[in-house]
């Protein structure tokens, strides 16, 4: 999927799009995406001007955000703009290393299970191959009043 792939599929924008492509994709399966992550980031002015790190809260986003294109390609639907994919919980957050201006995040994220509506996915993400972040994500589909 390339990024106007993504846009069809997730509501958000900049500067809170945290995936810029998916390379690998399996129907109710797995996803992997990426995210190249720069110095021109928002959140690196404040996260720390002496040592730019992306927040740990950032990289759990972009975890959740893998989860719901896996979640939508995998029901066939675009993100409508009378619903919204929400974050409902997360579990077993881990943080390994930093990532900073010029790690590509590696995002993968597994299809558990779903069950009346929430889905739970095994997630983890990588920098050359070493495990910076994991978690558990579970999220829902819930439609919203305009």
């Amino acid at each position: 999927m390339n990024i106007n792939d993504i846009l069809n599929h997730l509501p958000h924008r900049y500067p809170f799009l945290l995936i810029d492509r998916v390379t690998e994709y399996v129907p109710a399966e797995s996803l992997v995406g990426l995210k190249n992550v720069t110095y021109n980031e928002p959140f690196f002015l404040g996260h720390f001007p002496q040592r730019p790190v992306m927040p740990g809260v950032l990289i759990l986003e972009a975890l959740a955000q893998a989860t719901g294109l896996l979640a939508f390609r995998t029901m066939e639907q675009h993100a409508e703009r009378e619903s919204l994919y929400y974050l409902v919980g997360i579990d077993k957050a881990r943080f390994k290393r930093p990532v900073e201006p010029g790690d590509q995040l590696i995002l993968n994220a597994k299809l558990l299970r779903e069950k009346r509506g929430i889905w739970l996915f095994d997630c983890a993400a990588y920098v050359d191959d070493r495990l910076v972040a994991s978690a558990d994500i579970m999220c829902t589909e819930q439609k919203i009043d305009l």
